[in-house]
């Protein structure tokens, strides 16, 4: 894929290695890189637009000597670095994260996290048809991560398959926000681009009314595809006479219930009146949430705290009560040396305080190797220097781990029980649901079952929880539970 136009393997930025090109398109070009200091993958997007740039022997970037050129590449810069400064404000699961962006070569880049997996198409092509489970279990994250940049009145307005990925674990990330706009009061004026059967019709013209009920479009278009294998109609040719069959009418009966058809449909309805005008009354469509103004209140106030639970929370959906088939449960796992392991939470304490062993005991459940724990533990590291820091901290035992395997977890005996949420007590459960009510109200339940169906035990269940909660001391105080939990085992 790479060409002349493309950084060489090799080329040195900054503190970034270039290695290969992941992918290119119309205003730029993204590259795998190794964070040299962290020895860390990353993806690094350079603004390099095809119609009107040019790279120099120097590897320099500058705008072609058509009389249009200089003023497009302009644009297109100052485009790139919203994007980036977008991006950079978000903080969400199924949100790909910019590390940092910088100007250089006369251009400008964007240090990303690497998102190791598969675009959604080939997650996707290999398990259809699509139990409606599986397809909730993408749909609803992603929906959690717009309810965060709808809350700080932005859109993504460019929801498609292929800028959907699916990580090794089986959560889908959002990518490209190379067309993200923040909304403003009033009549506004906001580029026209489309992309054919996802974007809605207001995106195709510079003065369309665009909110919310934008991306959902687009979300629609997603499901539609997921579901039925067929690409939304273009919106243009959807005015006159609106050809494009139902999602009802294209699947066998009770593969999906009638509300989830029926969602799909709202929101792929051409006026954008007619759509949900919120996250919140798509997700209540799909029967993500209990319909009643106290739970709805409390989603509204989750959203806008950028937590991930809006989009996952589930009384109804069988999403909500089984896993996707590509996820697994790993295991409480040996083979990692406990004064390590030690060592690693002590120097995580002075960067992310006492919730450290809870961090890196579920980090080390995850990990393959020493190299993996570290940089999981790193990842919860918010500042650059001080997650330099630790990493060089344990950099011999991470370059031994490199050529040194792990132990293999030892198999369990076929009379022993497989780790499950049974091993969470029902009287801890509605003893806890009982406190966390006082808090959130009758959603209290829902965060309850979601938390439950992850958690492997007390201190994980407390952990989930505080990541729900809005109320800084409300969170703590779950932590600290978290913490507690975690020294009585």
């Amino acid at each position: 894929m790479s060409g002349p136009e493309h950084l060489p393997a090799g080329y040195r930025l900054g503190e970034y290695r270039i290695e290969s090109v992941l992918g290119a398109g119309g205003l730029g070009v993204t590259y795998l890189a190794t964070d040299i200091n962290l020895n860390l993958k990353v993806a690094v997007k350079e603004y390099l637009p095809i119609d009107c740039s040019m790279r120099a022997d120097d590897q320099s970037v500058s705008a072609r000597t058509g009389p249009a050129d200089g003023e497009s590449f302009a644009w297109g810069l100052k485009r790139f670095l919203d994007e980036a400064r977008t991006l950079a404000s978000f903080r969400h699961p199924n949100i790909v994260r910019v590390m940092r962006f910088f100007e250089g070569n006369s251009t400008a880049y964007m240090v990303m996290e690497f998102v190791e997996g598969e675009s959604l198409s080939t997650w996707v092509a290999a398990r259809r048809p699509l139990p409606q489970q599986d397809m909730l279990g993408i749909i609803v994250p992603l929906v959690g991560g717009l309810a965060v940049i709808h809350k700080v009145a932005h859109l993504h307005r460019d929801i498609k398959p292929a800028n959907i990925y699916m990580r090794a674990d089986g959560s889908p990330v959002l990518l490209d926000f190379g067309s993200a706009r923040e909304i403003k009061g009033g009549d506004q004026e906001v580029t026209a681009m489309v992309s054919p059967g996802y974007a809605p019709l207001e995106q195709y013209h510079a003065y369309g009314k665009q909110g919310p009920w934008t991306d959902l479009y687009a979300v629609g278009g997603v499901m539609y595809w997921m579901i039925t294998g067929n690409k939304p109609v273009d919106a243009a040719a959807r005015i006159r006479n609106d050809v494009m069959p139902l999602a009802a009418t294209l699947l066998p009966t009770g593969l999906y219930d009638a509300n989830v058809l029926e969602a799909i449909d709202w929101a792929l309805r051409p006026n954008e009146d007619e759509r949900p005008q919120s996250t919140a009354e798509f997700l209540e469509r799909l029967g993500i949430v209990p319909i009643d103004a106290m739970s709805r209140r409390a989603m509204a106030t989750a959203a806008g705290n950028g937590v991930s639970s809006p989009a996952s929370l589930s009384a109804s959906s069988p999403s909500s009560q089984s896993q996707t088939n590509t996820q697994t449960t790993p295991s409480t796992p040996p083979g990692f040396d406990p004064e390590l392991l030690k060592r690693i939470e002590t120097a995580a304490a002075q960067h992310i305080g006492p919730i450290a062993p809870v961090i890196v005991r579920n980090a080390s459940r995850k990990a393959a190797s020493v190299a993996a724990l570290c940089e999981r533990v790193a990842g919860e590291i918010e500042d650059e220097k001080a997650r330099a820091v630790f990493i060089k901290q344990f950099e011999e035992a991470m370059r031994e781990s490199r050529t040194q395997p792990r132990a293999q977890p030892v198999t369990p005996s076929t009379t022993q029980p497989p780790a499950s949420n049974s091993a969470l007590p029902a009287e801890l459960l509605k003893r806890t649901e009982t406190e966390l009510s006082r808090q959130m109200g009758a959603i209290a339940s829902v965060v309850i079952k979601r938390a439950a169906a992850k958690a492997r035990d007390e201190s994980e269940l407390y952990l989930l929880i505080a990541d729900e909660l809005q109320d800084a001391a409300e969170k703590k105080a779950y932590v600290r539970k978290a913490v507690l939990a975690s020294k009585t085992r």
